[in-house]
C-alpha cells in the first residue's frame, strides 16, 4: 500500500529548478505520508491482537464463494502489505501475515482484496479504467525515474520550456491514476464491509475496527492523490512562470 508513496516520493525527488514551494509541498508530503502510514501500522497491530476463528484465507475463500465466484484463487506472497489482486492471473494474493492469521486486521484486509474481485466479475467502471491506465503509468513512471536521474548528473532539461511541459504531462499521467485508484480502493472497502457484517464474522465492535483499518489504509491513497496534486500543479505554475 505504501509503494505508489514510494514512487511519488521519487518522482518529486528530482532537481527541477527547486524553490522553497518545492520544498514545502515536498516537507509536507512527507510529514502526511509519515502520518498515515505510522497510524495505519498502529491500528493494524492493535487489530492484529483481535482474534477470530478463520484465517485471512479462509475469510477470502468464503467471501469468493459467496458472491459466485469460482476461478479465482487464494494465494500467498512473501513480504508485507503485499496484499493484492491480480486480475490477469485471477489471484488474491495475500501477505503471509494476512493469509494464515486468524484476526481482525487479516479479515479486513483479505475481504479488501476480495472486494476487488468483485469489482472485477462485476466490470466496476473505476476498475477497468485503471487497468487500462496500466500501461501508460508504466512508460510514464519510466521516463519520469529515467529525467531523475539524468538530472541528478547534472543534465537540467527542464530549462527548456517544451521539456518542462512532456514533463508536466508524465507527471499528469501519474497523478489521473491515483486520483482514479481512490473510488476503487473506496469501493473494495465498502463491499469487504458489507460482507463481512453479512457474513457475522466479527461482532459490532469488532466490525468498527475492520471499518477503521481499512479507513486509514485507504488514506494512503488519498494523501499520495493528493500529494501527486499538489506537485502537478506546483510544476504548471513553474511553467507558466517561465511562459511569462
Amino acid at each position: 500500500m505504501n509503494a505508489e508513496m514510494m514512487v511519488l516520493a521519487q518522482q518529486a525527488a528530482a532537481p527541477l529548478g527547486i524553490s522553497m514551494t518545492y520544498w514545502i509541498i515536498l516537507g509536507s508530503m512527507m510529514l502526511v505520508s509519515f502520518l498515515v502510514s505510522g497510524t495505519l501500522k498502529r491500528r493494524f497491530a492493535e487489530y492484529s491482537e483481535i482474534p477470530l476463528r478463520v484465517t485471512g484465507a479462509q475469510v477470502a475463500e468464503a467471501m469468493l464463494r459467496q458472491n459466485g465466484i469460482t476461478d479465482v484463487r487464494v494465494i500467498s506472497t512473501p513480504g508485507q502489505l503485499t496484499d493484492h489482486y491480480d486480475p490477469v492471473q485471477k489471484t488474491v494474493n495475500l501477505s503471509e501475515s494476512v493469509y494464515a492469521m486468524n484476526n481482525v486486521a487479516a479479515a479486513a484486509v483479505a475481504a479488501h482484496e476480495c472486494g476487488h474481485a468483485i469489482q472485477h466479475k462485476q466490470a466496476y467502471v473505476w476498475l477497468g479504467m485503471r487497468s487500462k491506465m496500466v500501461p501508460a503509468v508504466q512508460f510514464s513512471s519510466k521516463m519520469l525515474n529515467m529525467i531523475m536521474i539524468a538530472s541528478l548528473f547534472g543534465m537540467y532539461f527542464m530549462n527548456n520550456p517544451t521539456f518542462l511541459w512532456i514533463y508536466i504531462a508524465l507527471f499528469a499521467v501519474t497523478t489521473l491514476f491515483s486520483i482514479v485508484t481512490l473510488p476503487v480502493e473506496f469501493d473494495a472497502s465498502r463491499r469487504a464491509l458489507v460482507w463481512l457484517e453479512s457474513s457475522g464474522l466479527a461482532q459490532s465492535m469488532e466490525q468498527e475496527k475492520a471499518k477503521n483499518a481499512l479507513f486509514w489504509a485507504a488514506m494512503t491513497y488519498v494523501a499520495a492523490a493528493l500529494g501527486s496534486i499538489a506537485m502537478l500543479l506546483y510544476y504548471i505554475s513553474m511553467a507558466m512562470g517561465r511562459r511569462d
